[in-house]
């Protein structure tokens, strides 16, 4: 089966045979499945009214556990924005009634994000849209090859993941 990648590998190939484009084989199938991804991600989410954004602040809220809360810094640290973006992101998630800011009993100046019930339902329902987008998309696989491939994968994200700051 040939791709859209093997078509450009062979043109690069053709034009330019003093380069190794073998790197090409790899991470342009990556670049392109990323584009399928975010695609199926917006679908998933569309249709319970949600951003991109507004999914990863609620699911990491969500994978908080009981009660379903983080500080500000928290939801920094795993949603990789700054904290000017974040409180845009907190205020109108809040304004659509998504969260709630709560004070931080253990620091007066602090505050605590919070999950509310309707939060937590368009979290929950979005998830299983969204994994019902990725089972489709890896329906070509089997089990052995998907471990296989998230394998791969793992070993060449796991350094990004791991990079102080």
């Amino acid at each position: 089966m040939e791709d859209e990648v093997d078509r450009l590998v062979a043109a690069w190939r053709r034009e330019r045979p003093d380069l190794d484009v073998e790197p090409l084989e790899v991470l342009s199938r990556v670049s392109r499945l990323a584009r399928h991804l975010d695609r199926a991600r917006r679908l998933a989410f569309a249709e319970h009214s949600l951003e991109p954004w507004e999914f990863d602040v609620l699911t990491a809220l969500r994978r908080a556990g009981v009660p379903y809360q983080l500080s500000p810094g928290q939801l920094l640290t795993q949603t990789l924005v700054t904290s000017g973006t974040m409180t845009n992101r907190i205020d109108r998630l809040a304004k659509k009634g998504l969260v709630e800011r709560l004070p931080d009993p253990s620091d007066r100046r602090g505050v605590l994000v919070r999950l509310t019930v309707e939060g937590r339902d368009r979290a929950d329902q979005s998830l299983a849209g969204l994994l019902d987008q990725e089972r489709a998309i890896l329906a070509e696989l089997s089990s052995a090859q998907r471990a296989e491939l998230a394998g791969l994968l793992r070993q060449l994200t796991a350094p990004f993941d791991n990079i102080p700051g």
